[in-house]
């Protein structure tokens, strides 16, 4: 029988059954206590054999008035309130553990390493959670290897390509040397351009509080230490965001526009409800129906938007992903007078 009431139709059916014969006792006892008094006998029983009236019954010779209030009216609000605790309870039974399901699988995309789910409640809810963790675990285990494979592709990879480097010295043919030379080059900027767009996917980073505009200051003021145009403006109050993604993406989009460019101007437009941030530059620009493309990972553009212009085609999924993982948007306009605006939308709730 304690298995029977250890699931959520168990417990909610007996709190069901619970509230039905509460209610019923209640007015049961109600009637009893208020109840009135049995009707009088027919005219020619009223009195006895010997002639008199018989006396009154004592069951309700002392029974108190019925209050004004009296009638079904009692009763039936004993019912009515019977069951909307018991319907409120049932709900709130339900519900508690896909509750508890949701936040965990909130906790889980920020952090990997949260908590394990709570394998308690009912059984369902027991069987969800463990379930839960058990998918929890396996992703931990799959992004561990993962990050070993990873370093096992840095390493095994860049050996074989360094001395590549250092054997293309002994070819006499300085054409073939410098066309060698370049697609080494090359093959080297894609793999530091996978590997860290894979570091991006796993990394996972607290949420902190960060003033914004003073990283926008000194990302603009690097850059022009190293001799690129690159402009910042606007104020902003401090954000919680997670500075390491925030930081990636904007560096991406800085370098996307010097490149194209070269030049780069970080606006900040601030309000109560999200932080805007734009990256302004006045390039070539890109055709309305290929800016969602360019988030795809890989994709290049032809023209002046190459490989021969630098860049593998992962500096904007990289950013967009970091965009998201600070729960805001990334997306792409047209510069009034020609070039790109990316527009970041930061959420401050």
């Amino acid at each position: 029988m304690r298995a029977r009431f250890d699931t959520l139709f168990g417990r909610l059916f007996g709190v069901l059954l619970v509230a039905i014969i509460l209610a019923h006792l209640l007015a049961f006892a109600w009637f009893h206590h208020y109840g009135p008094p049995p009707p009088p006998p027919p005219p020619e029983f009223a009195e006895g054999f010997d002639g008199q009236r018989p006396p009154p019954d004592p069951r309700f010779e002392n029974r108190p008035p019925r209050p004004w209030f009296g009638g079904p009216l009692v009763p039936l609000t004993f019912q009515l309130v019977s069951l909307i605790i018991a319907a409120w309870y049932g709900a709130k039974l339900l519900s508690r553990p896909i509750q508890r399901l949701s936040d965990a699988a909130e906790r889980l995309s920020e952090n990997l390493d949260s908590p394990p789910l709570d394998e308690s409640g009912p059984r369902e809810a027991r069987q969800a959670a463990f379930a839960f963790n058990l998918m929890q675990k396996r992703i931990i285990e799959q992004v561990q290897q993962r990050s070993r494979m990873l370093g096992a592709v840095s390493h095994d990879l860049r050996t074989p390509l360094s001395r590549l480097k250092l054997r293309l010295e002994q070819i006499d043919d300085e054409k073939l040397q410098g066309q060698m030379r370049q697609d080494l080059d090359d093959m080297i900027g894609m793999l530091d351009a996978t590997l860290t767009y894979l570091h991006e996917q796993r990394t996972s980073e607290a949420v902190q509080w960060m003033d914004v505009q003073a990283l926008v200051e000194s990302l603009s003021e690097n850059a022009q230490d190293q001799g690129a145009d690159v402009q910042a403006s606007g104020h902003c109050a401090p954000l919680q965001v997670q500075p390491m993604a925030l930081r990636s993406c904007l560096n991406n989009l800085m370098d996307n526009a010097l490149r194209y460019a070269g030049q780069a101007r970080i606006e900040l437009q601030d309000s109560r409800e999200q932080l805007v941030i734009r990256v302004v530059d006045h390039g070539p620009g890109i055709a309305a129906d290929k800016r969602e493309a360019v988030f795809e990972p890989f994709f290049r553009l032809e023209g002046s938007r190459n490989r021969n212009s630098g860049g593998v085609g992962l500096g904007m999924t990289i950013a967009r992903e970091a965009a998201e993982r600070l729960g805001g948007q990334l997306t792409l306009q047209e510069t009034p007078g020609g070039g790109l605006t990316a527009v970041i939308r930061l959420p401050r709730a």
